[in-house]
């Protein structure tokens, strides 16, 4: 496999992850009352939607085209998400719960990525602020679920 490819393989990934996490912060705006939160998630979809774009562009820097669509396993954690919301006393809680456990995911991801690949100065730069902005998020999320 071309490096080329191998690292747009890599940024595909973390393109998917981002539609997931869009998506999934969608979801969780309509399943919450409070205005603080629905603000909160609205935010984070549409910073998930501008990495997506700025993943794209990295990607079709590479001569590789960017995927399209979330994932079947971000598919099933909605789903998840939305079944177990339907019958939890605490809304709110659960799905600040998850929140955090998929942005802990993502930075994880974001990490991984990072470390294990030799990435050109301009792509780790992109990585490095998405998986910072995401620990942001995720240490912002963890004190909202910490008051909720």
């Amino acid at each position: 496999m071309k490096y080329t490819e191998e690292v747009a393989n890599k940024l595909n990934e973390l393109l998917e992850k981002n539609y997931d996490a869009e998506a999934g912060y969608k979801l969780a705006k309509d399943k919450v009352e409070s205005r603080r939160l629905k603000d909160f998630f609205t935010q984070q979809a549409q910073e998930r939607y501008n990495f997506g774009h700025e993943l794209k562009t990295e990607i079709r820097s590479y001569g590789e085209s960017p995927e399209k669509g979330t994932s079947f396993k971000g598919d099933a954690h909605r789903a998840w998400m939305n079944i177990k919301s339907t019958f939890t006393s605490n809304n709110e809680e659960t799905i600040l719960e998850e929140a955090i456990r998929g942005e802990k995911a993502a930075v994880e991801e974001y990490n991984s990525i990072i470390s294990e690949t030799t990435l050109p100065p301009s792509t780790n730069s992109l990585l490095t602020k998405h998986r910072d902005n995401i620990q942001h998020s995720l240490n912002k999320v963890s004190a909202m679920e910490t008051i909720a």
